[in-house]
């Protein structure tokens, strides 16, 4: 384990969009509206299986939960369980600013909050001044593995890893990792591969992607 910082975390990290993929749902339900002067054709009766599949509920949607910060995270597969999250913006040189410290995370502020619509960024080192950080198993999830926040708001929101990338930080696909998607979402970033002593940092970002699930009341 190296016992220097993880001090670039991503290259240029733009401000999120929010609103687009909401004007595009909008869009879409107005498309989908009923005429009621030429009401949609009647399947035949004996469509069994088209009549059953349409009746048939799919899998359940997540939720798009209102703005509220991230209060712990907890990763049940690499025991990550954290109350420390510290808000994150950006560096003079457009870089991610980065947790103080080895056991705490930080939220990006410029990215939605945790249950939100689109891509939310929270970023913890792998490790520091002599210590393991928070994310120093990140790179062993696995897609299936669960991710858990909870909110100020006493919301959880949850998420199912969908995979883990390693991308060169002077070839990072900032709109891969943070441009504009329809739900929920998480992207957690630390570092990885080679130490360059030169830099003073990782040749590498980690990314794990993630994708909601429906959310449920916290206990308390």
């Amino acid at each position: 384990m190296h016992d220097h910082s993880c001090r670039r975390l991503r290259r240029s990290a733009p401000r999120l969009l929010g609103g687009m993929a909401a004007v595009g749902l909008a869009v879409l339900a107005g498309a989908n509206t009923v005429n009621s002067a030429n009401p949609a054709p009647v399947a035949p009766t004996n469509d069994l299986a088209g009549a059953v599949a349409a009746l048939t509920p799919g899998p359940p949607r997540a939720v798009v939960l209102p703005a509220s910060r991230p209060t712990r995270l907890r990763i049940p597969a690499i025991g990550v369980d954290v109350d420390v999250i510290t808000d994150l913006g950006l560096q003079a040189d457009r870089t991610m600013q980065v947790p103080a410290d080895a056991r705490t995370v930080g939220w990006y502020t410029n990215s939605p909050t945790p249950g939100e619509r689109g891509p939310a960024v929270l970023a913890a080192h792998v490790d520091w001044n002599h210590q393991k950080g928070v994310f120093y198993d990140l790179h062993t999830l696995s897609p299936g593995d669960q991710v858990v926040i909870e909110r100020a708001d006493d919301s959880i929101a949850s998420f199912t890893v969908l995979r883990v990338e390693r991308y060169p930080k002077d070839r990072f696909p900032t709109q891969t990792v943070y441009g504009d998607v329809e739900n929920p979402e998480l992207r957690l970033i630390t570092c990885g591969g080679q130490f360059d002593r030169e830099a003073g940092s990782y040749r590498d970002n980690i990314v794990v992607f993630a994708a909601a699930v429906p959310p449920r009341t916290a206990q308390r």
